[in-house]
């Protein structure tokens, strides 16, 4: 019986920089520092210098980021922000918790990022902010989306997806007022536990974000502002140090799968294939198909790993009834019945690709 191919493989990930990773946590365990320390330091200004932003600030988690991101803004009850409907909960649950209203919109059902013109009409005087997700690794329209919002809403980039995505050259996280990152395992950045972490060029946002992940605090014992804790630890910084060295071949290894996927699905009539558009750095290939559970299930049954990212729309969910919009979100709701991410990871081999183009072809779509 053939191996099972997983979605992602952490452990293959893992092998290419053990030696590294476990001399680095040896390092930390030895220093008796271990909560914002010289690694975590060293991380921001890594990070920093590798997106080309002013300044990178690191937090717990993704959620976090964004969270940080919107309370920095000075956004909360009164205010809207809009949010993309298709798209993982921590947007929509980052605004809400701050007492603001997401205002859910749809997306382009070709590229699945949020729809510039869906924005535009729901702009109202109340929009203080727009979140622009580069979802599955695709960099949002940016610049459509400030052209139609104007300089009076903020562009936060929720860039969980994306790490070392590019528009024109210019690093994702660094086009807006603030980006938004996750180093979740799972990410193309990813740490070996939870982590998170902020990019802006304005210096003043930056000390605020520092202060709010730090309980508010500027100084020791003196708090300036209602923070929360949300420190990113120094093992996942010295092991996001190590990582950070490798992003660039590892994003190249997801574009090339891309490109193979390409080549071997063209010939199904029932799927859509995504775009292969530059800049893109694939944390998830996912096309289309009205055949999907039938797919799924010859899929499974040949022992491949698929995922459906996402499969309900935030503006269904129980949790964000009461901000659900007037009218349908028609792409969002196409796209959650039909959308399906195969395995995508650097070290995916020929041979299991292979496989995966058999197991469509049994499949009849």
């Amino acid at each position: 019986m053939s191996e099972p191919i997983p979605i992602l493989d952490l452990t293959a990930q893992y092998a290419t920089v053990r030696e590294e990773i476990e001399a680095a946590t040896l390092r930390v365990l030895g220093s008796g520092r271990y909560v914002l320390g010289a690694e975590v330091e060293a991380f921001e200004a890594e990070m920093a210098d590798y997106l080309g932003a002013a300044h990178a600030v690191s937090c717990a988690s993704g959620t976090d980021a964004l969270h940080l991101a919107v309370r920095a803004l000075d956004i909360g009850p009164g205010d809207q922000v809009l949010v993309p409907a298709f798209t993982f909960a921590a947007p929509a649950e980052a605004v809400a918790l701050t007492g603001a209203e997401p205002v859910f919109v749809d997306v382009d059902p070709e590229t699945f990022l949020i729809d510039v013109q869906h924005c535009r009409n729901a702009l109202t005087p109340k929009v203080r902010a727009v979140i622009a997700v580069h979802l599955f690794g695709r960099p949002a329209p940016i610049d459509a989306l400030r052209e139609v919002l104007g300089d009076q809403v903020a562009i936060i980039e929720d860039c969980a997806q994306s790490f070392g995505s590019e528009i024109d050259g210019q690093r994702v996280g660094t086009l807006g007022a603030i980006g938004c990152f996750s180093f979740f395992p799972s990410k193309n950045l990813g740490a070996c536990g939870d982590g998170g972490a902020l990019a802006t060029r304005d210096a003043e946002l930056a000390q605020r974000l520092r202060a709010l992940r730090n309980h508010g605090s500027t100084e020791l014992y003196r708090y300036d502002h209602l923070g929360i804790n949300s420190r990113l630890d120094e093992l996942q910084a010295a092991i996001l140090r190590i990582k950070l060295a490798h992003i660039d071949d590892w994003n190249r290894k997801r574009q090339n799968i891309a490109e193979q996927y390409q080549e071997l699905l063209q010939g199904f009539a029932s799927c859509r294939l995504p775009e292969l558009v530059p800049g893109h750095v694939w944390h998830q290939y996912t096309l289309t198909t009205s055949k999907r559970d039938a797919l799924i299930a010859q899929l499974q049954a040949d022992r491949i790993d698929c995922r459906v990212y996402y499969p309900h729309p935030l503006h269904q969910q129980p949790a964000y009834a009461r901000w659900a919009p007037e009218h349908p979100l028609p792409a969002v709701e196409r796209l959650c019945a039909e959308c399906l991410s195969l395995p995508m990871f650097p070290e995916l081999k020929p041979e299991q690709m292979q496989r995966i183009q058999d197991s469509f072809a049994r499949a009849e779509v």
